[in-house]
């Protein structure tokens, strides 16, 4: 009686001994499973947020932005603004009816850009001024008595002034821009950098044809 009993002892005791070594693997198994699973879950969820696109709009900028993106709009804002004022000024002065197409192209083309930028600076929470005051001293920025000395002037006159300040001012936008394409790191601002260098670059030899036959 005492054997058998022994012997069952020692048959239960084996039967917890192995019971408790299948729950431990079992445990250590579903810890590296679920382990392994946490990890490709939040990967997968960071990586989804990261390229998750930011407030949507037309205007918008979604995705990740750097200090050149931010300096990129903060000064064409004043840059592209400038371009308007000397737009404005051929009105009732410009003659050459090339010259007057170019400022239509340019008035449409600039002031809808200064609105995206403006946009993009708030979306980004930065302001929409670098501290650069009336932008002067930026590449292509006319000085306050070369756009009076613009004023001045009409017809003929007014047609070769304005492109030949027109042209140093897109050339110190297509440098701007190309700063951008190389520095920036957000796409929709890199896009507008694209922009501005072919648009300003066929403007400025359109404008240097014009100067050549006036």
């Amino acid at each position: 009686m005492r054997a058998f009993t022994n012997r069952t002892t020692r048959k239960l005791a084996l039967a917890g001994a192995f019971a408790a070594a299948g729950l431990l693997l079992t445990a250590c198994g579903t810890d590296d499973g679920m382990s392994g699973m946490d990890h490709g879950g939040t990967s997968a969820t960071s990586t989804a947020s990261a390229s998750a696109p930011a407030a949507p709009g037309a205007d918008s900028a979604p995705g990740d932005f750097s200090d050149a993106d931010v300096m990129f709009a903060q000064m064409m804002i004043p840059h592209h603004e400038q371009a308007l004022e000397m737009a404005k000024l051929a009105d009732g002065r410009a003659e050459d009816p090339e010259v007057k197409k170019l400022v239509a192209a340019i008035e449409q083309a600039q002031d809808p850009e200064i609105q995206k930028m403006k946009a993009w600076l708030k979306g980004w929470g930065k302001p929409e001024s670098a501290g650069h005051g009336s932008g002067h001293g930026m590449a292509g920025m006319m000085s306050d008595q070369a756009m009076k000395d613009l004023a001045a002037v009409k017809g003929k006159a007014f047609d070769r002034k304005f492109a030949e300040l027109m042209i140093a001012h897109h050339e110190g936008a297509v440098a701007m821009a190309k700063d951008e394409q190389q520095s920036g790191r957000n796409a929709t601002a890199k896009k507008l950098a694209d922009d501005v260098v072919r648009t300003q670059s066929a403007e400025v030899a359109q404008l240097r044809k014009i100067l050549d036959r006036l």
